[in-house]
Parts: structure tokens; C-alpha cells; sequence
């Protein structure tokens, strides 16, 4: 059994709350802390925790506090990591792990020089569907990865500090982004290194400094390629998708804004549907299990069991640091326009992975194209010529 210690009663502390309790059945959430007392009372009442405070670090010394959940906003991240290393406490925090790659990296480097057990919330890396979608371009069921795009679009965050650039540490890219950028590693493989970014940013909609919309490209060493499309200016609840395409098949993913469950009311319950929902009536897609839907159960089954076995999770805060890095590249390419590499001091994975050449060969003088079966019943087989390069049809 594990004893469990939040620092967040907000919005995504309380998830995490929803998950852990009931869940694998052993652990407990023993001590909550947050800023506000009365948002520290009101989580221990909802969630029966018998121990809160406002004092951070005496949440993270409490007899009780066996493991450190950190659900704070971002700019709280390094101090609350910084603590936990501080008094030798195992530490599991929320996505991004830094407001950039320099406070993700000290983070990292904290935790590993003080022999500290560190996890990295990055729940949509754990939904069910991710998961088994992993898996199976692992098995080599789609062949070798050549692009994998995902997608998190919504009306903009829940709580004011994220639409503050210094309190955040940026706007759509650092709050989706991180997810999109992680989905994408594990497609196309954590150990390929990423070189550059090239990102497309702006402010379209929100009074903000902030952006509330980008597009992002990833080149990877092997000549993958990674896409994000994250946005604030989404109207109509949450869309959380991906895209995995490789040599031998494709992978289409739908997470939540449509799931197989859909509903028409007039309103007249104006009960809560699903996260970021817009509307109490008319056509609505609710959620059946929303935080198993986001993976959450399945990410802390996953840190916990890594942390009792003494092994390292499926997320560690080093590919929290790999993501930051590759954020940092896109916000430098969104301002400069150009492709900007991805500053990594500190690589664990390969280098001097080249293209590999996936040419078919149809016989000694031909490389195949395509075949294709016309409505007409014709058959017509595209090759190219080894040594002319001329393109012939037969």
C-alpha cells in the first residue's frame, strides 16, 4: 500500500483523486495540500483525507506522505520537485514537467543525482486506446513509422494562471503540445532522437500574450516526422485524435469528443457531460469513465507498480525533459519561421540513425510503385526503371 500525498485541490488534483481512490484497491490519499484552505478542507471532505495543510513542505515531511503527487500549476513545478529531493521523497508530477527544458532538466538531474524515484503524469500516453495502439506498432503491425500526428483542440484551460505567459511558461503549444509531442515519441520510438521543429503560432482569438493556436512539425533522425495541432479557439468540447501512418497499415484514433456515446437533451437536467463540454443540450457526447477514458487509472497503476518494483515507469521526468526541449524548438521557430533545432545537452537514446530505403524491388531492372485493380477490372502495375529512372506502366 502506498500513502499518498497531493499538493493541488484544483482542477486536476481532483482527477487524480477520482483515479487513485477505488482503483487499484491499496493505496490511500493521505494529505492534501493546497494554497487555499478552504480548498484543501473542501477536497479532504469530497475525498475523506484525514490530514490537510496550506504549508507545502510540511505536506511533503508528513509521517503519512509516502509518495508525492504533484497537481500544482506550472510555475510551482521545480520548487515542489526541488522539496521532494530535499527530504527524499518519491515525486510524481503532472505534465509539463517544466515552464522549458532548463527547469525540466534540473528537475531531472535532482532526482537522479538524490537516488529520488520520479514519475511523469503524462496520462494520455496511458488511455486504453493509446495503449493498445502502441502495442501493435511495436508487433510491426503498421511497418516502420513514417508520420504520426495528434491532435488536442478545446476551448482554453479551466484556471487563470494559465493564461498568464510568466505563470505557464507559454499558452496552447506548453498545455497540449506536451501531450501531442509524447504521443508522437512513442509511435515513432523514444530512442529516436528528434533534430528539429518547424511551427506555425498565433493569437486568434484570446486577449492574451500567449498563443491560442499552432501547428508544429517534428523531424526525427530517422526521418519520421511528428505533427501537433493544439488549440484554445476549439469550439465544442475536447477533440483528442491521432494518426499513425506506416509502411504496412495506418492507425486512426478518436479519444473523447466522439466515443459511440451520444445523447440529445434539451437542457433540462444541465447536468455536467465531459471535460471542456460547451453545451448542456442539444446533441451531447459524454464520456462513459472520463478519467479512464484519459488514462489516468492505467498511469498511476503503471507509477505505482514501477516504484514498488524499483523500476522506472513507462513516463519518466527525463521524457518530460525530452518534450520541454522539443516545445523550446517550436517556440523558437514560431517567432523566427524557420526550422530550429532541438537543443538537447543531455541525449539517452540513439544517434546516427539515417532514412532506411524501403524500395520494392519487382526484378532486376525495375523497382515497383503500385499495383492497382481499375472499376473496369483492368490491372495496372506502375514501375520504375533501375538504371533510366523512366516510369513505366504495365
Amino acid at each position: 500500500m502506498v500513502n499518498i500525498c497531493i499538493l493541488g485541490g484544483g482542477f486536476i488534483g481532483r482527477f487524480y483523486a477520482d483515479s487513485l481512490i477505488g482503483r487499484r484497491g491499496k493505496d490511500q490519499v493521505k494529505v492534501v495540500y493546497a494554497r487555499k484552505e478552504e480548498t484543501a478542507l473542501r477536497f479532504a471532505k469530497d475525498y475523506n483525507v484525514p490530514h490537510t495543510t496550506t504549508d507545502m513542505e510540511a505536506a511533503i515531511t508528513h509521517p503519512e506522505t509516502d509518495i508525492v503527487v504533484i497537481a500544482l500549476p506550472n510555475y510551482v513545478h521545480e520548487e515542489a520537485v526541488m522539496l521532494c529531493v530535499k527530504h527524499k521523497k518519491p515525486v510524481l508530477c503532472t505534465k509539463p514537467l517544466g515552464r522549458n527544458a532548463e527547469e525540466a532538466l534540473r528537475m531531472t538531474l535532482a532526482c537522479e543525482e538524490a537516488g529520488v524515484f520520479g514519475g511523469y503524469l503524462e496520462d494520455l500516453c496511458y488511455t486504453p486506446k493509446f495503449l493498445k495502439s502502441v502495442k501493435s506498432v511495436e508487433s510491426g503491425a503498421i511497418g516502420r513509422v513514417l508520420w504520426a500526428k495528434s491532435r488536442e483542440t478545446h476551448p482554453g484551460p479551466h484556471s487563470d494562471w494559465f493564461w498568464d505567459i510568466e505563470k505557464a511558461g507559454g499558452g496552447a503549444i506548453l498545455d497540449l503540445g506536451c501531450h501531442c509531442v509524447e504521443i508522437s515519441r512513442n509511435f515513432i520510438g523514444k530512442a529516436v532522437l528528434p533534430v528539429e521543429v518547424m511551427c506555425w503560432a498565433d493569437t486568434q482569438v484570446k486577449p492574451i500574450d500567449a498563443e491560442d493556436h499552432a501547428i508544429g512539425l517534428v523531424k526525427y533522425e530517422n526521418g519520421a516526422i511528428g505533427q501537433f495541432e493544439v488549440s484554445w479557439t476549439f469550439r465544442g468540447g475536447m477533440d483528442l485524435r491521432d494518426e499513425v501512418m506506416g509502411t504496412e497499415g495506418t492507425i486512426w484514433i478518436n479519444s473523447f469528443l466522439r466515443t459511440g456515446f451520444e445523447m440529445f437533451t434539451s437542457g433540462a437536467g444541465n447536468d455536467y457531460v465531459a471535460e471542456k463540454a460547451e453545451s448542456s443540450s442539444g446533441w451531447q457526447f459524454p464520456v462513459g469513465d472520463e478519467a479512464h477514458e484519459l488514462g489516468y487509472p492505467n498511469m498511476f497503476n503503471d507509477m505505482f507498480d514501477a516504484f514498488e518494483k524499483g523500476v522506472q515507469p513507462r513516463e519518466t521526468f527525463y521524457d518530460g525533459y525530452v518534450v520541454n526541449a522539443i516545445i523550446d524548438a517550436a517556440y523558437k521557430s514560431a517567432k523566427t519561421k524557420l526550422w530550429e533545432p532541438v537543443q538537447l545537452p543531455v541525449w539517452r537514446g540513439k544517434r546516427g540513425l539515417i532514412k532506411p530505403s524501403v524500395y520494392q524491388e519487382h526484378d532486376a531492372l525495375h523497382w515497383f510503385i503500385k499495383e492497382e485493380i481499375l472499376p473496369n477490372g483492368d490491372r495496372k502495375l506502375i514501375l520504375k526503371n533501375k538504371e533510366t529512372g523512366e516510369i513505366v506502366m504495365r
